[in-house]
């Protein structure tokens, strides 16, 4: 939740985030694939181009937050990020599947993630239960709920380490066709 009213014309829809190695994207589109074969539901695969790791979601922020928040995120120092794609899952509302989701693992995601959340309190109140995960797929209806959320529960994804080297900050542009990114600034991992 956003402390700072920043509603104006400039406004610009914004989140903190990872993006993610060649070698993750083609592992999620082989797991898309089985999903897309195997289970009926209506819903949205996400694009693979639009994959990445949410650290915080910021909203919609003016072009003065926005600098602040530039200035604050260039401060923070963090290592190269050594994760590793884990197990698959469902976030459901009211026993409905929602989201599916793959887990991403390593403590430094989580300090980062504490560090940021430090670095902008003045803004917006601290995340409080970040789950590191890649959105795969958002769904909208599912006849079957228990098979659905077994048969997720039990995909294996291949055990992929990678690092990171830099976050992003990032604008989200909604469209009838789906959201449209674009990185605003990046900031590096120490050397």
């Amino acid at each position: 939740m956003q402390k700072e009213n920043s509603s104006d014309n400039n406004s610009t829809r914004t989140f903190i985030c990872i993006d993610l190695p060649d070698e993750i994207i083609k592992e999620v589109a082989r797991l898309q694939s089985i999903i897309e074969k195997n289970l009926k539901f209506t819903g949205k695969i996400t694009e693979l181009e639009n994959l990445h790791l949410t650290l915080k979601f910021l909203g919609e922020i003016n072009s003065e937050v926005l600098d602040k928040i530039k200035s604050r995120l260039s401060k923070i120092k963090f290592p190269a990020l050594n994760l590793k794609l884990a197990e698959a899952g469902t976030f459901s509302y009211s026993g409905n599947p929602k989201i599916i989701w793959l887990k991403i693992q390593g403590k430094d995601i989580f300090n980062l993630q504490k560090q940021i959340d430090i670095a902008l309190e003045n803004f917006f109140s601290k995340e409080e239960r970040f789950m590191s995960h890649l959105t795969i797929a958002r769904i909208k209806y599912v006849k079957d709920k228990s098979f659905f959320i077994t048969y997720i529960k039990n995909i294996k994804p291949k055990s992929i380490k990678f690092q990171v080297n830099e976050i992003k900050l990032k604008s989200s542009e909604l469209q009838p066709q789906g959201p449209i990114y674009t990185t605003i600034e990046e900031f590096k991992a120490e050397e």
